[in-house]
């Protein structure tokens, strides 16, 4: 009865949508209703779709997921294993006031029903969040039409339905139906019309063999899916259209030239981001300033109070709310960052995500320069996911299993265990001079090496050439560098994987590549004759051990604030060293230090921490505060995909929704993979001039332009077919021989 009261109130709320008062009034009244509908919501993992009808929640039956009318709203619940949540609220373009507001409602009641942990996101059509468009890897399609606008529903299950839809996309495919006629068509794209039995696939002139791919891929899904597999594809070239083809749009005319897709925006995550407090103390929703720009601190959060995180120029803005928030602040979030968008006159297609404390989105992390998740742990057992969905263990590293645990290898970014071959070069008068073997292992700030490394993969050999860039080298140094990098990649054929490394960043494979001992990082001077003679009297080098178990010297300023409690420190002065074990330091750093002694001679004292003479402070100019929290180590964040392609005549970098496979790699363009502590850049063997030449520039523009602070990443260049395992273990199940047969070809066997 409570039930159906709150219903006939929710519709008569609705009506008057203006009187915001009954609108709260039917909020308060109906988050005590449970829906019948959400018996099962969250229930069991995967993703449960409603509409909206006649202001009650229908369900959408699972063949139809991925079908949206423009005149409609709908709500989507997907659940993960553990389980998490997120709640999906999409309004279409011709949705009314009506709808829309029922729909808020509902979200609100189903947020309070799974106890207001779930991440909300707002949606708006073809401005979809990624994680939203990861639900439908074969694309989604918008139908014309809706309930409330006097439509009728198309039902695409039966046999006698004509419609033609527009294609969209490389890596978010949107399918939007338009009017039967030619003059809808143009040359660059792929359209779909739809008889029912008969689906025909056409291929604009200019159009191009990825999105022929991701629209066969949509057709495949309208036949299995909406026709239940009682259909026939037809694929139809431009120039070649079958008579089945005109009896339906009439005689051809003339085909429009291809369209730009101006409105496709760079997903590069380059703007920054403002921080917002919310309060409601005086009764209305007050925003206050907590920072102007990202990035920001976790600790700027207070656990007693709601933010909204502004990147409005991205068209997203974030709602956190604090787990101690009052009720009525946490419930008004979705509203508090409508009203904010109306204020800061942002466009109406503005992504909007709110999420509790603990249910953090990616996109909303990368914003902070320190963010740690609460249940992180150091150990082997810290939860690693890839996308939002899938749960991967991370892998404790072990190098003799390097060859066949292809996700360990890449986890830990390792492609074998560093026995292989090593020759290293320093640039020198735009020359390579070799580097004597003995001292193999110690770089020099002021120096550019060129590091060759060699070793069998099953019966082939494979190389790496490293590019080790100092930090205080020359311009002229830095470009050599690069340019005999290029001239030894070509006198081996171009096989090598290239890795280009600043000074301070090295990937633990580097660090393992000098047969045990720890590589040394001098923070100046050179390894030409007489080039070390430029070094302070007092040295302070900081140890410490990768997730390989490969050790790192690195020179830093000698000063008592640089310590931590983790690590082992190694201080020489002109007359004494010490070796300095802080408390959590293990016994392979240890041993780590003893090299370091040995390279930089004289006789070590051991120094316990805590057990300092009064000599080791003085030497350091004093006693400071230094880092004595036992360390959590950055989480491992998810792996991001980007395409860059200038198919649309300039060049766009553009994130692969949901959890990616080697199939997103588009052979025809370069891809950028985003390991967070480095970056892949993957070329296609199709890809053009101006993306193999242009690419390298964004990976850096990425890097400098990550909202969490991040620079000076290892990019590392791979060609499509020489992919090695530090690579190849992102991607579930790996297919060597993908490529050998063409997958437009493949695809076309499913036909």
């Amino acid at each position: 009865m409570l039930e159906e009261f709150a219903f006939a109130c929710m519709k008569e709320a609705l009506v008057c949508s203006e009187e915001d008062v009954v609108i709260n009034l039917v909020i308060h009244h109906i988050t005590m209703v449970s829906h019948k509908e959400f018996e099962t919501a969250g229930k069991a993992p995967g993703l449960q779709i409603w509409r909206i009808e006649n202001m009650d929640l229908k369900p959408v039956p699972k063949n139809l997921y991925g079908n949206f009318f423009t005149g409609d709203a709908y709500i989507l619940l997907y659940t993960t294993t553990a389980p998490s949540y997120f709640i999906h609220m999409w309004i279409g373009n011709e949705c009314s006031q009506d709808e829309s507001g029922a729909a808020a409602i509902f979200t609100t009641q189903l947020d309070d029903f799974l106890g207001g942990s779930p991440v909300q996101f707002r949606e708006v059509q073809n401005n979809e969040s990624t994680t939203f468009l990861g639900y439908f890897k074969s694309g989604i399609k918008y139908k014309q039409g809706g309930v409330a606008s006097g439509f009728h529903h198309v039902s695409t299950n039966d046999v006698d339905v004509k419609r033609l839809l527009h294609i969209k996309g490389r890596r978010a495919i949107r399918a939007t139906e338009v009017g039967m006629t030619w003059a809808n068509f143009n040359k660059g794209d792929c359209f779909i019309l739809d008889l029912g039995k008969d689906i025909y696939q056409w291929c604009g002139s200019d159009c191009n063999r990825f999105e022929r791919l991701k629209a066969s891929q949509l057709a495949i899904d309208i036949r299995d899916n909406e026709r239940n597999g009682r259909a026939k594809l037809h694929m139809v070239e431009d120039g070649a259209e079958p008579e089945a083809m005109t009896n339906v749009l009439g005689p051809k005319s003339s085909i429009a030239p291809a369209t730009p897709d101006n409105d496709e925006v760079e997903t590069s995550n380059k703007k920054k981001g403002a921080l917002f407090m919310i309060s409601d103390a005086s009764g209305s929703m007050k925003t206050t300033v907590v920072a102007q720009t990202s990035p920001f601190k976790q600790e700027m959060l207070s656990p007693n109070e709601c933010y909204i995180l502004d990147n409005g120029v991205d068209k997203n803005v974030f709602v956190w709310k604090g787990p101690n928030a009052n009720t009525e602040e946490r419930k008004s979030a979705m509203k508090a960052a409508e009203q904010f968008i109306k204020e800061k006159n942002y466009s109406n297609k503005t992504q909007i995500q709110v999420m509790p404390a603990g249910g953090e989105t990616t996109l909303f992390k990368q914003f902070f320069s320190n963010w740690k998740d609460k249940d992180q742990t150091t150990g082997p057992s810290k939860a690693y996911t890839i996308g939002s969905i899938a749960h991967v263990e991370q892998i404790p590293f072990d190098a003799s299993t390097l060859h066949s645990n292809k996700a360990m290898a890449a986890q830990h970014n390792m492609v074998d265990d560093g026995s292989g071959k090593v020759q290293i070069w320093r640039v020198e008068g735009g020359t390579r001079v070799p580097v004597d073997p003995s001292t193999y292992g110690q770089f020099f700030g002021g120096d550019c090496y060129l590091i060759l490394y060699s070793y069998k993969q099953g019966s082939r050999e494979q190389h790496i050439i490293y590019t080790w860039q100092g930090l205080k080298c020359t311009q002229d140094e830095l470009a050599a560098s690069a340019f005999l990098t290029v001239q030894l990649d070509d006198s081996m054929g171009g096989a090598p994987v290239q890795v280009r490394v600043t000074q301070g960043q090295e990937p633990p494979h580097l660090m393992s590549l000098f047969k045990g001992k720890a590589m040394i990082i001098h923070s100046g001077g050179t390894c030409r004759t007489g080039g070390q003679s430029q070094m302070g009297s007092t040295r302070l080098f900081h140890i410490r051990q990768s997730s390989s178990k490969a050790a790192r010297a690195v020179e830093v300023e000698p000063s008592a604030s640089n310590l931590n409690t983790n690590d082992v420190f190694v201080l020489k002065t002109a007359n004494s060293v010490f070796v300095w074990k802080g408390a959590g330091a293990s016994q392979d750093e240890m041993l780590a230090a003893k090299h370091v002694v040995s390279v930089l001679g004289g006789s070590a004292t051991d120094v316990a921490e805590g057990k300092e003479p009064a000599g080791f402070w003085s030497a350091l100019g004093g006693k400071k505060d230094y880092q004595t929290s036992p360390n959590l180590k950055n989480m491992v964040k998810p792996p991001r995909l980007f395409g860059c392609s200038n198919k649309t005549g300039r060049l766009m970098v553009e994130e692969v929704p949901g959890d990616f496979n080697q199939s997103d790699l588009a052979t025809d363009d370069v891809m950028l993979l985003d390991t967070w502590d480095q970056i892949f850049l993957w070329i296609g063997k199709d890809a053009n001039e101006v993306e193999k030449t242009e690419s390298p520039k964004i990976a850096k523009d990425y890097v400098a332009s990550d909202p969490s602070g991040r620079h000076g990443l290892p990019i590392t260049t791979i060609k499509q077919g020489a992919e090695p395992p530090t690579y190849t273990g992102w991607f579930q199940a790996w297919d060597p021989k993908m490529w050998d047969t063409d997958p437009l070809e493949r695809i076309r066997a499913r036909f």
